[in-house]
């Protein structure tokens, strides 16, 4: 999996944050990011920031692209989580443990 820079505009704050995520999957100059905190019953902060402001600065190998986030719909989801799972195993595991869905995020170049 490759990792990234993600940044987004705090909700509250309108300060840019950053957090470093890994992509499990690619596609078509997309990006998916998975907001599983683990497995934690609560979103991600970044995840809630982006839900807010979807333009996000996501640097990647040393480039930097502004991408529109927005939330994988339910066809979306069902036909990636296989894929997901695939890339990185413990994300099943963050799954079945959270009291939540867990979103998948697609990032699309802008």
């Amino acid at each position: 999996m490759s990792a990234v820079e993600l940044r987004v505009v705090g909700r509250r704050s309108g300060v840019v944050r950053s957090t470093m995520l890994t992509v499990p999957v690619e596609f078509d100059g997309s990006l998916v990011l998975v907001a599983s905190k683990g497995g934690d019953d609560r979103d991600p902060d970044w995840f809630r920031n982006l839900l807010a402001n979807p333009m996000v600065e996501v640097v990647k190998a040393g480039a930097t692209m502004t991408m529109r986030a927005r939330v994988a719909t339910e066809e979306e989801s069902e036909r990636l989580w296989p894929r997901v799972v695939a890339a990185y195993r413990p994300y099943a595991d963050y799954r079945r443990r959270a009291q939540r869905e867990i979103s998948l995020v697609i990032c699309e170049r802008r």
